[in-house]
């Protein structure tokens, strides 16, 4: 696809811009949770290996090498890998208990999936 690296790109961007949003809302104890951090520590940072993963992928959907292009699926299905397990570990119900799913989550979860279909689709220059 002539626009793949592109639209990598800009879901990488997008991405990022979800992190910052809330995910979750748990409501027996008032707690927001977003890719960056929440009131309580049971969560972490889940975000973070994303963060450290976009800049090489970015990195690789630039590189105009054949090396640069085979590796930047591996990268993309670890960060997607990570997306999902973030995914499932946050909407999962705990203590009887089921959060809100907010839509960053959502939009986080289908952007790592569009940088992962980005990565795997051919890389065509411009002829």
């Amino acid at each position: 696809m002539k626009y793949s690296t592109h639209i990598g790109i800009l879901f990488c961007g997008i991405l990022i811009l979800t992190s910052f949003f809330p995910w979750i809302f748990i409501g027996s104890n008032q707690v927001t949770v977003s890719g960056v951090g929440s009131e309580i520590d049971i969560f972490g940072k889940p975000a973070l290996m994303n963060f450290y993963l976009l800049p090489i992928i970015v990195l690789f959907f630039l590189i105009p090498k054949l090396w640069a292009k085979k590796l930047n699926p591996f990268v993309g299905a670890i960060n997607f890998a990570w997306a999902l397990r973030n995914f499932l570990l946050l909407s999962t119900c705990r203590y009887g208990e089921c959060p809100q799913q907010q839509s960053a989550l959502y939009f986080y979860f289908l952007s790592a999936l569009v940088i992962l279909v980005m990565t795997v689709l051919p890389y065509k220059t411009d002829n």
